[in-house]
């Protein structure tokens, strides 16, 4: 009796999708930024009177630009709270704590961070806290290392005003850089998982639906039309033909590739989907539809480098209008 082949193993890899976006301050976040880097809270007075921190540059209710700086308490209240029994990488603190909105005393409104508690049964909305201040900071939300319970004076009586804060500090901080970050184990599937291990073999390959007859490439293991599974697998290309492109004028810190470059969608021969890919081997301004292209590989690659001219002749568009 003969032993059944085993299902080839699918594909498990950890990824990192990274997005640090550099931006610029105005000069109302650059003042409640600068006075956290000298701890000190700021926020802004709205049109209703309101007081607004984190600060907020235009008026919630006229739209119009607010300047009218304040400073408030480091002390104030829980108005809800989330405990995290279980910390990621770059949180606040790598112990378990609570998720907090803290409305300060002297504003109207709160701010999210964290709370350095025991155990979820010693927080409560209404209990009273303080900022705990990291001791390096450099003009960020992290200057603010936590909030940790406050035992000292209540909440001030309703009417108290915070003092009016001109906002001049030394040296302000003008812009920062925000790191968006995920981390996870991303599995392609079965489907995928097949697709990438033909372009390890310098082969693509997609899936067949067995409704419509599409051919998918890269594979979904189902038509997304029909709905239907697809286990059928079809070789396409190598070649294919460019059915719209952009022309990339910002260069990516992560690619060493010198601006403009091509960025396309290539139909391969016998795919009813295009995918993406890079043009070179041809000047960028002469880069056009219908191109005909092959994909350039590089030692030990997994996918092509590039895609470049075949010298073949300009497909017709009617060959290609459906997959633009």
């Amino acid at each position: 009796m003969t032993a059944a082949a085993s299902p080839p193993e699918v594909l498990r890899a950890p990824l990192v999708v990274e997005f640090p976006f550099t931006r610029s301050l105005g000069p109302v976040q650059s003042a409640f930024l600068t006075g956290l880097r000298e701890r000190v809270v700021l926020g802004v007075k709205a049109s209703d009177g309101r007081v607004m921190v984190p600060p907020v540059e235009y008026d919630p209710v006229t739209a119009a630009e607010i300047r009218d700086l304040v400073e408030v308490a480091a002390t104030g209240t829980v108005t809800t709270w989330a405990w995290n029994d279980r910390p990621r990488p770059r949180q606040p603190l790598a112990t378990p704590f609570a998720w907090v909105l803290v409305r300060l005393d002297g504003a109207d409104t709160a701010i999210l961070h964290a709370l350095d508690a025991p155990g979820p049964d010693a927080v409560r909305t209404g209990m009273r806290v303080r900022i705990r201040w990291a001791g390096q900071r450099t003009g960020a939300i992290t200057d603010i290392a936590c909030f940790e319970p406050h035992d000292g004076e209540d909440a001030p009586a309703d009417g108290a005003a915070p003092a009016p804060h001109d906002g001049a500090f030394a040296d302000r901080v003008t812009g920062i850089v925000a790191e968006a970050r995920l981390d996870y184990t991303y599995s392609p599937g079965r489907a995928q998982t097949a697709y990438i291990n033909a372009l390890a073999e310098h082969r693509t390959v997609g899936e067949r639906c067995p409704s419509c007859r599409k051919v998918y490439v890269p594979p979904r293991g189902a038509c997304p039309t029909c709905g239907v599974a697809t286990t059928d697998r079809v070789e396409v290309g190598p070649a294919g033909t460019v059915t719209t492109f952009c022309i990339v004028n910002i260069k990516a810190k992560t690619l060493d590739i010198e601006v403009p470059y091509v960025y396309a969608h290539i139909a391969l021969d016998g795919a009813d989907l295009a995918l993406h890919g890079r043009i070179a081997g041809i000047p960028y301004d002469q880069v056009r539809m219908g191109l005909r292209v092959e994909p350039v590989w590089t030692e030990g690659s997994r996918h092509p480098d590039h895609y470049r001219p075949t010298g073949e002749p300009d497909a017709d568009y009617d060959a290609y209008k459906e997959l633009i």
